[in-house]
């Protein structure tokens, strides 16, 4: 009821997502004040102001995931926009769902902190990756997912105007996680190399250090790090780390490090930890996800491994979000990290991930266009530069005012049949023209799902500038 009511009253999505269209204008200046969306005499749909919080964090506006749904689309195109498998978790993880089910007390309120055989397994499988005898008592929270564990973060340590540094392109979520608990983004880009044609690297999008030391103020509390990198799929390297450490130890930051993508990583890269680097321990909070471990992203099991300064008042924040999560899958997670390491787990599924991704790069290469071999998550970047579409081609009206690889994206759904993401999405509206170039492919499908896509994005050829 609420999106139909603001649907109504509001101007157009795109208009109250950003300015993006005018690059001076503000946001005051596009998108309705608070009493303008209130109830004119006689009307009674809008009878109670919304918090400006919503505005800011983008949340009423229409996004990407509901543009490309489903329902908007061909009922036979594949959809490798979405980040979600097509495949079920592991037999044994799903059994040890199912033994739990059939008890009593997983089937009760956990401790706000977890299950203590959930902690137990992210300490003895976690803690030699960070070289530290993890307490589960003060280093270990569970939480709702992933996200809502980076949301209790920002809810215990952000004061209203506290700036948040982001590297572009980002997670869509956190974006109104910060505003939502009064933070304020500042955005960083990270840089494609330039002049790239056909296969590039993922390593190839770099960070600007000074860029980054001038976004920097004295309002900065936080800096997020997410690598692997979503959508990018770049794993950073131990001198890009080093970097962000120093400068989080000169102005004292507090670095939250999603890291939810650590179990998919290729071609015998290094995933390093930026809490295992000298003295960034005390001030890194590293969040992590059974659902991406696991090929179970609706359980919403997730993990925060970090000093007890960060987690007691996180703990404190996520005991009133959501009390404790849930029970009988958080033993389901803790019999997958127990068996994991004898099992071979990681190293068959990355192994599988790789082959998935070939798949799609194969199809890249045959239309030779640009593209960003991710070193990690399973994310693909596709340069659509010079995909060309007729001049008469209708478009939906909910692409109005966005940018070119909305357009790219729709237009491959439509007429070769698969789903993407457009990368503007990831991006504020200073930098977004980086994004556009870029669509993102999901290759978290099984691969004879993906082997068809491939078939059809072949197709493009004949969409190609020449």
């Amino acid at each position: 009821m609420l999106s139909r009511l603001l649907h109504f009253h509001l101007p157009n999505p795109r208009l109250y997502r950003s300015p993006r269209f005018s690059r001076t204008a503000t946001m005051s200046t596009v998108a309705p004040s608070l009493s303008e969306i209130t109830s004119k005499p006689g009307d009674r749909s809008n009878l109670i102001p919304f918090s400006k919080r919503l505005r800011e964090g983008r949340a009423l506006a229409q996004d990407v995931w509901s543009i490309f749904n489903a329902a908007n689309l061909p009922p036979t195109c594949i959809n490798l926009g979405q980040g979600y498998m097509n495949f079920a978790p592991p037999d044994w993880v799903k059994e040890a769902a199912t033994e739990a089910l059939g008890s009593v007390a997983a089937n009760h309120y956990s401790h706000p902190k977890g299950r203590i055989r959930l902690r137990n397994a992210i300490k003895q499988f976690y803690g030699p990756k960070f070289d530290r005898d993890l307490d589960v008592e003060s280093e270990i929270l569970v939480t709702s997912g992933a996200n809502e564990g980076q949301y209790a973060v920002f809810t215990a340590f952000l004061e209203e105007g506290d700036e948040v540094i982001m590297f572009e392109p980002y997670f869509d979520q956190y974006l109104p996680s910060v505003t939502f608990n009064g933070g304020r983004p500042v955005f960083v880009p990270l840089h494609p190399a330039q002049n790239t044609a056909g296969k590039a690297s993922s390593n190839d999008w770099s960070i600007d250090f000074e860029q980054l030391r001038r976004a920097i103020t004295p309002k900065t509390k936080m800096i997020m790090v997410n690598t692997p990198h979503n959508p990018v799929g770049k794993v950073f390297t131990r001198q890009e780390l080093e970097g962000i450490a120093a400068l989080a130890e000169e102005f004292n930051l507090l670095v939250m490090a999603d890291e939810v993508y650590d179990c998919l990583v290729f071609d015998d890269k290094e995933h390093i930890r930026i809490a295992t680097l000298p003295g960034m321990w005390d001030r890194t909070v590293t969040v992590m996800s059974a659902g991406k471990a696991f090929a179970c992203t609706g359980w919403r099991v997730g993990y925060l491994i970090g000093p007890p300064s960060i987690i007691f008042p996180t703990l404190a924040a996520t005991t009133r979000i959501v009390f404790c999560s849930n029970s009988p899958l958080q033993e389901a997670a803790a019999a997958g990290l127990e068996q994991a390491v004898e099992r071979k787990f990681f190293e068959t599924q990355t192994a599988e991930y790789a082959e998935r991704r070939e798949i799609l790069c194969e199809a890249f290469d045959a239309l030779g266009l640009t593209y960003y071999v991710p070193d990690g998550t399973y994310f693909v970047l596709l340069d659509i530069s010079g995909v060309q579409w007729p001049e008469d081609y209708q478009f939906p009206s909910s692409l109005d005012g966005r940018g070119r690889d909305f357009r790219a994206a729709w237009f491959i759904a439509e007429t070769v049949g698969v789903s993407t993401i457009p990368v503007s999405e990831f991006y504020s509206a200073e930098h977004a023209v980086i994004g556009e170039r870029f669509i993102r492919f999901a290759f978290c499908k099984d691969a004879d799902t993906l082997r068809t896509a491939a078939e059809r994005i072949k197709d493009l050829k004949k969409y190609l500038k020449l």
